[in-house]
């Protein structure tokens, strides 16, 4: 083999082998385990899957995710047991996450997804009918009745999850508004009642219920045309929020806060990892494309591998974006070698 041929192999050769530390070059999460967090609510699952996938594309191993009550995600992420959820609802979690440690234990940078929504509705056929826009009219025991589904007279309100943050606002409500002696607040799982709710709505049976955005309820009962939103005579609010205004740039007072839905992690895993801690303060999901995804899920699409499914397609409808947050992350944790 002459010399020139032998030069040029062994220079290919290097310049194969710098390629292929370029193409190796170690990401920032390698070799680290992190375990995410959600609560049992499966709609939770789609925008918890997207940061997850997020994290891996960084090099994390990423563990399956642990569903538990909120007050337990919080305790979790604040002891270094988990290290972060997707779905930390600010302002209505505000008196968890301040209980659990607040700025000092958790890093949170960031909305997620933004423009959640919570109230109280009513069908619009009743509300029409009997000119009810406001939840206090219900102290009149005539209009309360019109809701009542177990027949003791009182309104039955399909209300909220122990644990989940809304059934402290309406139990409070409840007596700021005097309603204790006309409404009576149904708890139990969520997705059991308001199915049962939506089935008398179909049998042409009057509806009083609660819900939130991002969710699928607002796409089988829309608002507007199918049910109204109900407004409250003032703002009212429990715990730290006592003194907070409830009233949203449209004038209009549903009760409760406009909300975002943060990544919560814990504060010493973020300071250790800065391209997670970039990632987590820039990443954001528009709140339609939840509805719509939890509105599949309604259809029968919920499965675990169906969920998998709708998180994979929308990474891949916004590869663009995703790669940018990777991209931005990645710079992140070399600017801070």
């Amino acid at each position: 083999m002459s010399l020139i041929r032998k030069i040029t192999l062994t220079a290919t050769m290097g310049l194969g082998a710098i390629s292929a530390c370029v193409i190796a070059a170690p990401l920032p999460g390698e070799g680290i385990t992190v375990q995410p967090l959600q609560s049992t609510t499966p709609e939770e699952t789609f925008q918890t899957l997207i940061v997850n996938k997020a994290m891996q594309a960084l090099g994390y191993n990423v563990l399956p995710t642990k569903e538990v009550d909120y007050n337990v995600a919080y305790t979790s992420i604040a002891a270094g047991d988990a290290t972060y959820m997707a779905v930390n609802w600010a302002p209505l979690h505000n008196d968890k996450y301040q209980k659990a440690g607040g700025d000092k234990r958790f890093y949170r940078k960031g909305d997620l997804v933004t423009g959640a929504a919570q109230g109280y509705l009513i069908d619009k056929k009743t509300a029409d009918k009997y000119h009810i826009t406001n939840i206090e009219q219900l102290r009149d025991p005539k209009l309360a009745q019109l809701f009542d589904t177990d027949g003791d007279g009182k309104a039955n309100l399909t209300g909220c999850n122990p644990g989940w943050g809304c059934e402290s606002v309406i139990e409070h409500q409840l007596d700021a508004y005097h309603l204790r002696d006309t409404v009576t607040h149904d708890q139990g799982k969520y997705s059991a009642i308001i199915a049962n709710t939506i089935s008398l709505y179909k049998k042409g049976k009057p509806i009083l219920y609660y819900t939130w955005t991002p969710y699928w309820v607002s796409g089988v009962l829309v608002p507007g045309k199918d049910v109204v939103w109900l407004e409250v005579p003032f703002s009212s609010l429990p715990g730290s929020r006592k003194n907070a205004d409830t009233t949203l740039p449209n004038g209009k007072n549903f009760g409760f806060q406009m909300n975002s839905e943060k990544i919560a992690a814990n504060k010493e895993f973020a300071e250790n990892n800065p391209a997670a801690a970039k990632l987590f303060s820039i990443m954001k999901i528009d709140i339609n494309d939840i509805s719509a995804e939890n509105q599949m899920m309604a259809q029968g699409r919920g499965s675990a591998r169906d969920i998998e499914a709708h998180a994979d397609a929308w990474i891949k409808t916004h590869q663009k974006q995703f790669d940018q947050w990777i991209a931005i992350a990645k710079q992140a944790a070399k600017q801070s070698s």
